[in-house]
């Protein structure tokens, strides 16, 4: 079967970005055990990721490179912020290189990794962690099916099969 909207799909995928050295490592990986399973064209998964999967069926393997632009966007020199340290009074101050789970004015919840901790800050970038990085996915299409009614009121999969809450 093809991948087409209101489709679910279960792929594998090795994620490879560039390391400081130039070479191209393994960053994340979806195995047949565990594979990624997403209603297609549901807004889940980057555009561009789908738009590389469009022609694809069952059995098929892949391999593509999406640009910082295409993925994550480019590294953001702004958006690095400042908190003032009274946040994280009564609790564990937080490591550097530890990810804040942080919620802005509007409610949208995003992530922060901080960066260093001053006497009355923590200085923390705002950026994806794969922001200003180019993606090089390879992997297989393991299955496409229908999406049920159910998963498409719901704009997710349900599981490889269809059945449970995660």
């Amino acid at each position: 079967m093809k991948i087409a909207p209101k489709h679910v799909v279960s792929l594998t995928y090795d994620l490879y970005t560039k390391q400081d050295d130039g070479s191209e490592g393994l960053v994340e990986s979806a195995t047949e055990e565990q594979p990624l399973t997403f209603l297609y064209d549901a807004g889940q998964m980057l555009p561009k990721f789908e738009e590389n999967l469009s022609d694809l069926s069952t059995g098929d393997t892949y391999e593509f490179r999406l640009s910082a632009e295409d993925a994550y966007g480019n590294y953001d020199e702004e958006a690095v912020a400042s908190l003032p340290i009274e946040m994280f009074k009564g609790q564990d101050m937080p490591g550097v290189g530890s990810t804040l789970p942080l919620q802005d004015n509007h409610g949208n919840r995003f992530q922060g990794q901080v960066v260093s901790i001053a006497e009355d800050s923590v200085i923390v970038d705002l950026n994806h962690p794969m922001a200003g990085q180019e993606l090089h996915f390879k992997g297989v299409i393991l299955n496409v099916r229908a999406a049920t009614p159910e998963e498409l009121s719901h704009g997710h999969a349900h599981g490889p099969d269809g059945h449970h809450h995660h």
